[in-house]
């Protein structure tokens, strides 16, 4: 890790997606909201909790709509920027969309911060977009008591290989695509536990887009997609599971996770 004159992780009062407002509280707070008008083109909106909007353009397009942004899950700026965006677009791939455009959230307490520190986190995301392909065409910058990085993601899909959430269905094989355990991982590197090794392990799960997402939603017998993060592998299948009618009380035979570092 780079070393700069703050340690992100202790400017912040949680780290990455952990930050997240609790799902039963956020079910509340949008819970009250007014009554929601028809827009029939659009295919997915909040209702199931799903990774992104989904707005028809017409029989061959829909475009994929997502914000993502979150406080520091480690101490390297650049690091941080590619996390961040990475994280970002995987809500896009979990459509089974591609991305085409990205939009900066920024948010940086500019008192704490040297000019360097922040301009290496927007360098961080610059990279990943540019691994993904897509332009980094603007977005919007605040002045925060806390750091704050993540992109508003835009991508598209053919509207029938669009993969909700809500589309799974009993008996259904759940397939990770990476390990269990960042979160773990994050929470040790802020108390200064977690060896060379384990933070190699850190930044190579969540620097790796998820483009597989994108060839799976041509996979009839892929039902349905989602991203894993805050809510934990648990949090996001209830999810899923409440989207599609379903229990949630399966039992789950195996959890694969990180090696311990």
């Amino acid at each position: 890790m780079s070393e700069i004159e703050v340690k992100l992780t202790q400017l912040s009062h949680g780290g990455g997606c952990g930050c997240k407002i609790a799902p039963a509280l956020l079910q509340q707070i949008i819970g009250v909201a007014a009554e929601k008008m028809s827009f029939p083109n659009l295919l997915v909106g909040t209702e199931t909790s799903d990774d992104a909007a989904v707005y028809r353009l017409n029989d061959q397009q829909a475009v994929i709509a997502t914000t993502d942004f979150f406080m520091p899950i480690v101490d390297d700026p650049f690091d941080f920027g590619r996390i961040a965006a990475t994280n970002a677009l995987s809500d896009v791939y979990a459509m089974g969309g591609t991305p085409i455009m990205a939009l900066a959230i920024v948010g940086m307490p500019i008192n704490k911060l040297s000019v360097e520190a922040i301009r290496a986190i927007l360098q961080g995301g610059e990279s990943v977009c540019r691994a993904a392909g897509i332009p980094l065409a603007g977005g919007h910058s605040i002045d925060a008591p806390e750091p704050i990085y993540g992109l508003v993601a835009l991508g598209i899909v053919h509207p029938d290989r669009l993969k909700k959430n809500s589309n799974a269905k009993a008996g259904d094989v759940l397939i990770l695509g990476k390990g269990l355990g960042v979160g773990i991982m994050a929470a040790a590197l802020k108390k200064g536990a977690l060896s060379e090794e384990g933070y190699a392990q850190l930044i190579a799960n969540t620097t790796k887009l998820n483009t597989v997402g994108t060839a799976l939603s041509g996979i009839a017998a892929v039902h349905a997609l989602t991203d894993v993060t805050g809510f934990g592998l648990l949090g996001h299948l209830l999810e899923m599971c409440r989207g599609a009618g379903l229990a949630g009380e399966e039992q789950l035979d195996r959890e694969p996770v990180q090696p311990a570092s």
